[in-house]
């Protein structure tokens, strides 16, 4: 596939776009702590960059957004 933009469109555009405190990742932060389950951000140390890890039940969470995996394009 062909890139349609030229290399300063394209850097405008990716340079917009967040990796953290996402709207879904949000969402499911805000789930998690109304349910009572505490957790932390962004841990160093383990493998694959979750963003959010619950040591407690050794359980590591990844919100991945529609963007990167190209749904309804």
């Amino acid at each position: 596939m062909t890139d349609i933009m030229t290399p300063i469109q394209r850097h405008r555009c990716m340079s917009h776009i967040r990796s953290r405190n996402t709207k879904p990742e949000i969402k499911v932060r805000q789930w998690l702590w109304r349910h009572g389950y505490r957790y932390r951000l962004c841990v160093k140390g383990v493998p694959g960059k979750p963003e959010i890890v619950m040591r407690k039940y050794r359980t590591a969470i990844f919100v991945n957004g529609c963007f990167w995996h190209g749904h309804g394009v």
